[in-house]
Formats: structure tokens, C-alpha cells, sequence
């Protein structure tokens, strides 16, 4: 695959599926404009940036990781549609969080008064507000300890409640404001409450 980076055509290996970019100092970085830009012009990439300004790319997940996806988005979607009270979003929404990272949780959920106080240019952009519900789901090309860290990032920029979803190792970890990490070994089920009342996710095909 090949990514038109600062005007260069960059052709990534077949075999790397996410690659690092180091933008330089602050003066150089991409501004929020160009990074919108850069990820409009790659709609089938995702793409991320730290609170550093070092860019992620992630190339499209495997057949096997994609369906997954689908599982998880479209069971937490039938809560969101019935209970009303906020807004989901899917693994193509950007979000800048308050320390600078702009992130895209393969699912996550806000309040529905915070996202009508958003507007509607913030709407239309990387909304510079943090979900109160985020979710990431672990690829085969996901390194743990990478992912471990974006959700203490999520935690600290906002987040209420976030879901490590890891079906490498067979194991849910569980993140909420001051508490420890619940790590739960290969359950059939996970519960939202109390900020997602009456949700709770049936893991089957997702992390088996």
C-alpha cells in the first residue's frame, strides 16, 4: 500500500501493518487543518496522533479482526439506539483529547448533553472533548503494552469508563476514575454499569 505523506509517495512493507512518523519539533507538526486534510486524502487507514505530535498509522485490520469489529460495534449500537441517553461512535471518529492526542477508539460513547454542547463546526472536526465511554479492541498487530497506555490516556483526559478488549490472551481489562484495573480472564459477558445502564456485551465471537 502506498501513503502520500508531505507530498512523497511512501510505499509501506506488505508485512508492517502500523508504522510510526515523527513530525519534528512543535513548529513543524501538522496543524489540526492539515491533519484532517492528511487523513481525508487516507479514508481507508486510521490514523492517530500522540500528545507528542509522533503520528500512528494502522494499516486496514485482517478479515478475522474486521468481524470482530463488527460484533462488538453493532451489539453496543443496539443499546445506543434503544436507551437514548448519549451518542456512539465507530473506529472512524477522531476525537483531540484535552492533552493534544488525537485518538479514534474503536468504540466509544458520550453523554448526550456533552455532545449537544459541542458546535457544529467542533461536530464537524476532531471534537476537542474526550468520550465518556471508549473501547479499544486488540489486533494480532496490537502491541499490549501500547494499548495499556492509550487507555491510562483516555482515563486521564476524561474518559469514565473504558474496556481493554483482548483476544490474544483471552482477557477484558476494565479502567475507571482512581480505581485499579479490573482484568477479568476470559468471561462471557461485560457489564456497563452503572454509566451504561442495562448494557452488557456478549463476548462470544469477539474474544474467543
Amino acid at each position: 500500500m502506498n501513503v502520500i505523506f508531505a507530498d512523497t509517495l511512501v510505499s509501506l512493507p506488505e508485512k508492517v501493518r502500523t508504522i510510526t512518523v515523527q513530525t519534528g519539533p512543535p513548529d513543524v507538526r501538522f496543524t489540526d487543518e492539515e491533519f484532517e486534510r492528511f487523513c481525508a486524502e487516507h479514508t481507508d487507514l486510521r490514523i492517530e496522533m500522540d500528545s507528542e505530535g509522533e503520528m500512528i498509522i494502522q494499516l486496514p485490520v485482517v478479515t478475522e479482526g474486521g468481524g470482530r469489529n463488527f460484533l462488538l460495534t453493532t451489539r453496543f449500537g443496539g443499546w445506543v439506539e434503544a436507551d437514548g441517553t448519549g451518542v456512539g461512535f465507530d473506529s472512524s471518529t477522531g476525537f483531540t483529547l484535552p492533552n493534544g492526542a488525537k485518538r479514534s477508539p474503536d468504540v466509544s460513547w458520550m453523554r448526550r448533553e456533552r455532545w449537544d454542547a459541542l458546535s457544529a463546526k467542533q461536530k464537524s472536526k476532531f471534537a476537542r472533548i474526550c468520550p465518556d465511554f471508549v473501547v479499544e479492541l486488540r489486533s494480532k498487530s496490537d502491541r499490549l503494552k501500547t494499548l495499556r497506555n492509550k487507555m491510562e490516556e483516555y482515563m486521564s483526559n476524561g474518559a469514565q469508563l473504558g474496556w481493554l478488549i483482548d483476544p490474544l490472551e483471552k482477557k477484558v481489562y476494565i479502567y475507571r476514575p482512581d480505581l485499579p484495573i479490573e482484568i477479568l480472564d476470559n468471561p462471557t459477558n461485560i457489564s456497563g454499569d452503572p454509566l451504561l445502564k442495562g448494557f452488557v456485551l456478549k463476548l462470544e465471537g469477539i474474544l474467543d
